[in-house]
């Protein structure tokens, strides 16, 4: 039941709880006696399926609560005490997590995005000009590229633009980190052609998102070299961040990756949001985010918003001029197909109202 029942509710891909076979395989598992901290068994064959996974078979992988949390590990045991993080502007870690970087002494390093992702030569152009600057050693080194897929705009880096970071990276000693808290929907996009594969064999740490990919909560942070962060798990307590009974992450990503559920379990959220996009298409409603994964940003006048919002649960984005508003409809692995249909419905008296 939605906290207001009479609304459609696509404010954002997290408001469910989790996969039937998560919630079945965590009530068969509840009274089994396990080790703390993710020790346990069900935490290490889910880490062994991850390295299958991922081509990665000598990785580390760690379980953490959110994705706010294993970003701000992450940044936080990656990089030295003088240097910060490139990130676009429009990223997660600049934007929506309240400046949990900074709170943990390391600067966000904004660049302008091209519809939320960074470009490899711009990347190499600002770390460049840092290098050459003879007050280098007065200011923030960089020290990591943060990106994430897919993007907060809904947009999907492709092989050759993340190998082509990936070079950058290399080439000026920079670690890359990709957040990957919406990557099943990546994975599940026709037009994807990033593997998780290509991400640990290009990617210095990402993570896997299970909070809003099917989880009740959970992320999986991968490093496919250890050495990159020595006592990864003993920083990971440093930061209050260590869950104590950790098997129940680590018995949800076993559900996740026994039989590619995580590769699949998107699929469904890109059809329905797919459906919703052609459908403002039909009625002339301004998509102005390009997006093909299951964020559907589009761009009303105030008056129609209003209307909008009297059924609709959804997520204000920004405000481009002082009459439209853009907002943000999200779509999930459990999204319903007629709930779709009762939006479909409101979409389309929305575009016949004059």
């Amino acid at each position: 039941m939605l906290d207001r029942p009479n609304k459609l509710c696509f404010a954002s891909d997290y408001m469910e709880g989790a996969h039937p076979l998560i919630l079945e395989r965590l009530v068969s598992t509840n009274m089994e006696q396990t080790g703390g901290y993710g020790s346990d068994h069900h935490s290490e064959h889910a880490r062994e399926l991850i390295r299958k996974a991922c081509a990665a078979p000598s990785a580390e992988v760690q379980f953490l609560v959110g994705g706010t949390q294993a970003n701000a590990c992450v940044i936080g045991c990656v990089l030295r005490a003088w240097q910060g993080v490139i990130a676009a502007s429009t990223g997660h870690v600049s934007q929506h997590e309240a400046g949990a970087i900074e709170f943990g002494g390391h600067k966000v390093m904004e660049l302008p995005g091209d519809e939320g992702k960074l470009v490899a030569d711009q990347v190499e152009a600002f770390v460049t000009a840092f290098e050459r600057d003879q007050n280098r050693d007065h200011m923030v080194a960089p020290g990591m590229v943060y990106i994430s897929q897919p993007t907060e705009y809904g947009t999907l880096y492709s092989l050759a633009e993340l190998e082509a970071l990936a070079a950058v990276c290399r080439a000026h000693d920079l670690r890359l980190y990709v957040d990957g808290a919406r990557l099943a929907y990546a994975l599940s996009t026709p037009q994807n052609d990033v593997t998780l594969t290509d991400i640990a064999r290009l990617c210095d740490v990402f993570s896997i998102g299970g909070t809003k990919c099917g989880c009740l909560f959970g992320e999986a942070v991968v490093v496919p070299d250890p050495a990159l962060i020595p006592h990864f798990l003993t920083q990971i307590k440093q930061r209050g961040a260590l869950l104590a009974k950790g098997r129940v992450a680590g018995v949800q990503f076993e559900v996740l990756f026994e039989d590619g559920l995580y590769e699949r379990i998107g699929s469904s959220a890109i059809e329905q949001a797919t459906r919703i996009r052609n459908r403002l298409r039909e009625v002339g409603v301004v998509l102005p985010i390009d997006s093909p994964t299951n964020q559907v940003f589009l761009q009303l006048d105030d008056k129609r918003l209003e209307l909008f919002g009297r059924s609709v649960e959804y997520s204000f984005w920004e405000k481009p001029d002082a009459t439209t508003t853009v907002i943000r409809l999200a779509t999930s692995w459990a999204t319903r197909a007629e709930n779709v249909d009762r939006l479909l419905e409101l979409l389309w008296r929305l575009g016949s109202d004059d």
